[in-house]
């Protein structure tokens, strides 16, 4: 692809399109809730990764919905991303992935041989979550946006709420941090090669082998890190009545986040989600650098699972084992200030 047709193409997306979190908070309080349907377990207004619908007593049904714009120059490798991210949010609630829909905004006037690789990408990973692509939507529009509208079948029992951690549970990453970090210093090319590499392998990554493990556990409570960044989506695991205390050192982070982070080539997403979380989070001896990494958008992160102090040695080793970069990063407690304490 010609240069020219890069910079048209991807001109900074992924999770860092997002609205941030403190406008939609505004926003989402205003709704009318209208009347509760006890057969809906989770909807917006608990801020979790997807809505949960209970049919039976065994069955459940889990909806989300996600799309954006291009991270990165390859259509091929962005449908793999955009439709990665989406599906991540049914493992997120504890989910099995049944049916998804595309939905596409494409320019009328570009190749449509782009919009063909980018199908053929979201299609891949579709079937490699083991669920049937059945249809979609699409409509013209100025910019390429992409991604996947998901349905997942929960046992309501298993279902993994994103704020029903308990005080001793110990939190678990699955993914590395630090892919907007990445993205942001390849578009202003300064991204080594091997930085940016290791950062699309860890968004084509599947949650679904670590969603899979964790089942086997005492989990009480998940969510993915996506456009918030860590500090935002644990912010939203505390749910105003529990408080954690994490450990940077073990918190595992991407080659190349902490250069691109000193080298002040963050976005001004991971600087809304500074703003918007940081009044909640203490920061003890941290680096500046290692700060940014935790607030940093990520595209299609990882499950960061709040476990069994009993079962989290066990469950990091399962994870470790089939070759997820999963640390356990720190320790649920009884809620007091400030909600997140962060050490190093």
């Amino acid at each position: 692809m010609a240069k020219s047709e890069k910079i048209v193409f991807c001109t900074g997306g992924g999770c860092t399109a997002k609205l941030g979190a403190g406008v939609l908070s505004r926003i989402l309080e205003k709704l009318p809730l209208g009347e509760k349907d006890p057969n809906l377990l989770v909807g917006y207004d608990s801020r979790d990764d997807a809505a949960v619908y209970r049919i039976t007593d065994e069955i459940a049904l889990v909806q989300t919905v996600d799309f954006f714009p291009p991270m990165v120059d390859d259509p091929y490798t962005f449908g793999q991303i955009a439709a990665t991210n989406a599906l991540s949010d049914i493992y997120a609630m504890g989910g099995e992935v049944k049916t998804a829909l595309n939905l596409v905004c494409f320019p009328e006037s570009m190749d449509l041989n782009i919009l063909g690789e980018i199908l053929r990408g979201g299609a891949e990973k579709v079937a490699e979550a083991g669920g049937v692509l059945a249809g979609g939507h699409s409509i013209a529009d100025t910019g390429v946006k992409y991604g996947l509208s998901v349905t997942g079948l929960v046992d309501p029992h298993r279902l993994t709420a994103n704020d029903t951690g308990c005080p001793g549970d110990k939190l678990i990453l699955t993914k590395a941090l630090g892919v907007g970090l990445i993205c942001t210093a390849n578009r202003v090319e300064e991204a080594v090669p091997e930085h940016l590499a290791g950062a699309i392998a860890s968004m084509t990554t599947l949650n679904k082998s670590a969603a899979e493990i964790a089942r086997k556990y005492e989990v009480h409570a998940a969510t993915d890190v996506t456009g918030f960044g860590f500090l935002g989506h644990l912010h939203e695991m505390m749910g105003e009545k529990l408080s954690c205390t994490i450990d940077a050192h073990a918190v595992p982070v991407l080659p190349g986040a902490w250069e691109a982070a000193d080298a002040c080539l963050y976005t001004a997403a991971g600087q809304r989600n500074r703003n918007h979380t940081g009044p909640f989070v203490r920061f003890e001896t941290v680096p500046f650098p290692m700060e940014e990494v935790l607030f940093d958008p990520q595209t299609s992160g990882g499950l960061l699972l709040s476990v069994a102090p009993q079962d989290a040695i066990a469950l990091e080793a399962e994870l470790q084992a089939v070759g997820l970069p999963a640390k356990i990063v720190g320790t649920i407690a009884e809620r007091q200030e400030p909600e997140i304490t962060v050490i190093y």
